[in-house]
């Protein structure tokens, strides 16, 4: 018995991150440099994602056959990921509003040391407007958008190549099957990489508490309260009612993800599941077309989490410095937050790169007030990432109902088969849900 509980993956995660808290509070020289291997299990899981992703979406628009349901399918995620996206800013701007967590703190700007955040300000002059978000889209080469890992790039790709196959028919068939054969090759790759999680996760908790500090969470713990607060009132009762409306309630979802939810909790890297995720929505009944295309995109356009953290780090910074932000003002940043939001990706610190890109083009906020934000930027990202993956889960489950490609008979079996009811036939017939 307790062999076979410590062999289910998110046991061992928990362990590990248990160890890596213990590291970072007793010897936090030691924890700071492990590092490495915490990155280390994040680029092993990244080096997978190009390819990953471009086969499953070439063999979902291949197998589906028809030009018009990608186009379809693609132009209702863009609606959800608007609407959706647009309540996480807004909601963030209500309960910083509520809360005040800046209010009192009456930082001197001129007394801020913002070299630190210097990387920040150039890494997001560099991101460019809307124009140039769209022409990044597209490869200077084939082989440049998988040398880069640009994600976009890769699904525009992919479109490209899904679409040709599905016009010339019978003649791509042996491209669909070395393409089906591949990705089944990449998913035993990642099934090998994930016995690794529980040595990354624990790595970067150690790393975490090693360098910050316990002591860090009090500083700011306000604001922290607030973002954590806001978050659990979006996924529980935003992403809640669209997942009830799906057909897999909330607890369901998190009982068949908690794998990933715990490694992403860990690494502060929603990209370090994307490949476990893209399959086991597959076998939960998702139709994979819709997995591919949706899921994937997602990652750049709906990132929840993060939204509701620029909001209310804007708005943050803005009462921590005493400056005049009235309505308009908070107005103004929300509207350009619908723009710079979509830039983010779902790896570390991305947020932050887009709240120094926000920041810098409404120059009423100082963009030096970051620095405040610097020493739990950290713990809060875990916030970010964990709303940001239960987001473009449910979105992906939501948009597969949505458009008829939701098997509903295996759903339901696999909420049977959590609550531990099913019959044994039901199972067998099932796809099964392995951990």
């Amino acid at each position: 018995m307790a062999r076979k509980v410590l062999g289910q993956l998110y046991v061992q995660v928990l362990i590990g991150i248990t160890l890596g808290i213990a590291l970072g509070l007793f010897v936090p020289d030691f924890a700071q440099k492990l590092q490495p291997l915490a990155d280390g299990f994040i680029k092993l899981i990244k080096m997978l994602l190009a390819p990953v992703i471009f086969a499953t979406v070439v063999l979902g628009i291949a197998k589906m056959g028809d030009i018009k349901e990608v186009g379809k399918i693609g132009a209702r995620a863009l609606i959800y990921f608007e609407v959706v996206s647009t309540i996480a800013l807004v909601l963030g701007l209500i309960v910083v509003n509520i809360m005040k967590p800046g209010v009192g703190m009456n930082i001197d700007v001129s007394t801020l040391n913002a070299s630190s955040i210097t990387q920040y300000q150039q890494t997001a002059q560099t991101q460019g407007g809307f124009i140039e978000f769209v022409m990044n889209i597209i490869p200077t080469t084939m082989a440049d958008a998988f040398v880069k890992g640009a994600m976009l790039q890769v699904i525009l790709l992919a479109v490209l190549v899904g679409v040709s196959l599905v016009q010339i028919g019978e003649r791509g068939k042996p491209v669909i099957d070395f393409l089906d054969a591949f990705l089944q090759c990449l998913f035993r790759i990642v099934s090998m990489v994930m016995r690794l999680a529980p040595l990354g996760a624990g790595a970067g908790v150690a790393f975490t508490i090693g360098k910050h500090g316990i002591g860090t969470l009090w500083s700011l713990g306000y604001l922290m309260l607030a973002v954590y607060l806001t978050s659990a009132l979006f996924v529980v009762f935003i992403l809640g009612a669209v997942a009830r409306w799906s057909g897999f309630p909330l607890m369901h979802f998190f009982r068949y993800f908690k794998d990933e939810l715990l490694i992403v909790l860990a690494t502060c890297s929603s990209e370090a599941v994307l490949p476990r995720m893209m399959e086991k929505l597959e076998r939960l009944g998702c139709k994979k077309s819709v997995v591919g295309l949706v899921l994937p995109t997602g990652y750049t356009f709906n990132a929840d989490g993060t939204c509701i953290y620029l909001t209310m780090a804007a708005v943050f910074v803005a009462q921590a410095t005493n400056t005049p932000l009235g309505i308009e003002g908070q107005l103004l940043i929300l509207g350009v937050l619908l723009l710079t939001s979509k830039g983010s990706a779902g790896v570390a610190g991305a947020g932050f790169v887009t709240l120094a890109a926000t920041l810098s083009s409404f120059p009423a906020v100082p963009i030096a007030g970051l620095v405040l934000l610097l020493g739990v930027d950290r713990f809060m990202n875990e916030a970010r990432a964990i709303v940001n993956l239960i987001g473009n889960g449910v979105a992906t489950i939501a948009i597969a109902r949505w458009e008829g490609a939701l098997d509903e008979k295996t759903v339901k079996a696999v909420i049977a088969e959590q609550r531990g009811d099913i019959p044994r036939q039901i199972t067998a017939a099932a796809p099964s849900v392995q951990h």
